[in-house]
């Protein structure tokens, strides 16, 4: 049976990569691959010994050596055992992968923890170190995904819950001075190349002062180093908008560019917006998805935002303490002292402490990170920007179904969509997809009913599986696969796509348990049925309460997978 065949499977370029390495590409990979490069530039071939010597010099230049002897000569590059263990990890994570697409959860996880442990235990001499370290982070990250997904280090809830936004714990807090910083940092200021205005004065030095510390320095660079994936697309967005690009520094300041951060007043996402705000500028909220909390949208809005607060103050400072507080409440502020100056307000105490404090904690970060080198923040390795495809959804589907066909974990479709609420991806929701999957993803859905995407499933067939280990992993028989299938003959196709018509789960019964009996003490102290404390509050699906830590570092993520510590 070749059902669906036509669908390429997408193939991540970490695996790309190793299959490079290992030597072992078939053509037909290296034709997949060479298909999405653009096709060379044609260059006329010169032949070097009929070049006319240059005689404007007065003597004739001896004749260099052909390019084509010289590659000749280059002797080939030589195979370390650095890369044998890239090799033979690689193949481990391919099998664990195999191994958990058929349903071998505890097979999958052997060959993963085989594959972290082949990494973790090579010799710190290694030729090469800095780059097994890199594959290493990245080989991590992919599998604390299906970890978490399935694995048994977590569960579903973790995928949606949200981050403390950092700036919570420092907004109301007040620091000492350091006063040999004060001149130092005039002249970097004096020096320093800004759309945003800088100032130097004792409220922006304790800032300094605190972001120079251990605590918060190690704030300062895990954001930092989190501004990789997002930079280059909030730079853009600001230039399109025409506003300083040292307001980048506003969303390290407010989330630390965690796109599901909340703060204790309910404001979401990156750019942290309330929910009314939000709206204003065309971040819309449902059940299923919260687009405060998509990146690329949020930067949009909060640069319109911030652009429109300008415009209205005429001062960027002024902007800044209305993006905190409101417009209306730095309206009245100037109103009452007559003072259309930040700081002469912020003196006065014509504005909340938490503004007072806001602007120069925005002007601290951006300091410190123009001067990056000054400080010791230049040896920062930022996360590498994210790439994405993006597909506007007809019809209500599931994110498994989505992942499955893009070939990755769920936990990178999440990644992708941090606005996603559920695990139904609604529709006319535009849904972000790794580069190289949308043609993939689209002729799924395609060949899936728009009223069976919610509950319907596809199956990558792996080597050697048969119909019936498949019908038997969904419980269902071959022939109910076969009538939704295409194409079908007696064959199954390593790499095809199956549609499985999976029914929707039923409901689990509900099992009441007969209240146990309690004494007459008891039964006088227990709380009136009507009482206001005997009531049940309900958390909204958009706004959680803010539980979850800071994300996983790659030395958690190795903790985990090799059993040190737990996910939850």
């Amino acid at each position: 049976m070749r059902a669906l065949s036509r669908v390429s499977p997408v193939i991540p370029v970490c695996i790309l990569a190793a299959v490079w390495l290992a030597g072992c590409a078939s053509p037909k990979a290296e034709q997949f691959r060479n298909s999405f490069l653009p096709p060379a530039p044609k260059v006329a071939a010169v032949d070097p010994w009929t070049v006319p010597p240059d005689l404007s010099s007065g003597h004739i230049a001896p004749r260099e050596t052909p390019e084509v002897l010289t590659a000749v000569a280059q002797e080939p590059p030589k195979w370390t055992r650095f890369d044998g263990r890239l090799r033979k990890a690689e193949e481990l994570f391919q099998e664990g992968k195999r191994l958990y697409a058929v349903g071998d959860k505890q097979g999958a996880r052997k060959q993963f923890d085989a594959a972290v442990e082949h990494m973790v235990t090579s010799p710190d001499s290694v030729t090469g170190k800095l780059r097994l370290d890199k594959r290493f982070e990245d080989l991590v990250d992919q599998i604390y995904r299906y970890d978490v997904e399935g694995l048994g280090a977590g569960d579903d809830q973790q995928a949606f819950s949200f981050e403390k936004a950092p700036i919570d714990d420092i907004i109301e807090m007040t620091f000492p001075i350091d006063p040999k910083l004060k001149n130092q940092l005039l002249a970097e200021v004096a020096a320093t190349t800004t759309q945003l205005p800088l100032t130097v004065n004792d409220d922006v030095l304790r800032f300094v002062n605190y972001f120079s510390s251990e605590r918060g320095r190690r704030t300062l660079l895990y954001g930092l180093r989190r501004a990789g994936k997002f930079k280059p697309m909030i730079q853009r967005i600001l230039d399109e908008e025409g506003v300083p690009q040292e307001l980048i520094y506003l969303a390290q300041a407010e989330s630390g560019f965690a796109p599901r951060a909340l703060s204790n007043k309910q404001a979401a996402g990156m750019w942290q917006f309330v929910q009314y705000r939000g709206r204003e500028y065309g971040l819309n909220q449902s059940a299923y998805f919260d687009e405060r909390l998509d990146p690329e949208k949020a930067t949009r809005a909060a640069a319109r935002h911030l652009r429109d607060l300008y415009n209205q103050m005429g001062d960027w400072y002024l902007a800044l303490a209305s993006y905190n507080c409101g417009p209306g409440c730095v309206d009245r502020a100037v109103q009452r002292t007559g003072y259309a100056d930040f700081w002469e307000l912020r003196s006065r105490g014509a504005l909340p402490l938490e503004t007072t404090n806001y602007v120069p904690i925005i002007l601290a970060m951006t300091i410190l990170s123009k001067n990056a080198k000054e400080h010791g923040l230049d040896d920062i390795d930022p996360d590498p920007p994210l790439e994405y495809e993006t597909v506007k959804l007809s019809s209500n589907a599931n994110i498994e179904l989505i992942a499955t066909a893009a070939d990755c974990p769920v936990g990178e479709i999440r990644e992708l969509n941090p606005s996603l609420l559920k695990n139904i991806v609604p529709g006319n929701y535009d849904v972000h997809l790794p580069k190289g999957a949308s043609k993939a993803v689209l002729a799924v859905l395609e060949a899936v009913p728009a009223d069976k995407r919610e509950i319907w499933r596809v199956h990558r067939v792996q080597t050697g599986e048969t119909m019936a280990d498949i019908a038997k992993r969904y419980g269902m028989s071959a022939d109910q696969i076969a009538a939704v299938n295409v194409d079908n003959d007696e064959t199954l196709e390593p790499g095809g796509l199956l549609v499985v018509p999976t029914s929707a789960p039923k409901p689990k019964p509900v099992i009441r348990k007969a209240p146990a009996r309690r004494s007459s003490a008891s039964a006088s102290k227990a709380v009136p049925r009507h009482s206001t404390a005997s009531k049940t509050t309900h958390a909204k699906v958009a706004a959680p309460a803010a539980k979850k830590p800071a994300a996983k570092s790659t030395a958690y993520k190795t903790a985990v997978l090799r059993g040190k510590t737990s996910a939850r």
